[in-house]
């Protein structure tokens, strides 16, 4: 859906070589207010723990369909060219394959 931010939680910190492949679980939508969110979440509630913005900056779309997303990042921590590719992995398959483009 447009209008939303998209999420994923990615286990460990998002790749930012080439090669390095990460887990990201697609999460639900959160309205575009949630951009600037950090805090904490308490305990039993949904998506319980430490809120914060590991990175920040624009990006262009590449591609988009159902299995694979291609996006260049201009972040402060993550730029360039990121792939993602849905898998089986996880409940209800919201498991995707997150990483860095190599460059041609």
């Amino acid at each position: 859906m447009d209008g939303v931010l998209k999420s994923w939680a990615v286990p460990k910190e998002p790749p930012k070589n080439a090669g390095t492949k990460r887990l990201a679980i697609e999460t639900e939508d959160h309205p575009l207010g949630y951009a600037d969110f950090e805090g904490e979440i308490p305990e039993g509630q949904y998506g319980a723990g430490r809120v914060e913005i590991w990175d920040s900056g624009t990006f262009e779309l590449l591609k988009r369909n159902e299995k694979e997303i291609i996006v260049t990042l201009h972040g402060e921590e993550l730029e360039g060219d990121y792939v993602l590719i849905k898998t089986k992995y996880g409940k209800e398959d919201k498991g995707w394959l997150f990483f860095k483009k190599k460059i041609d």
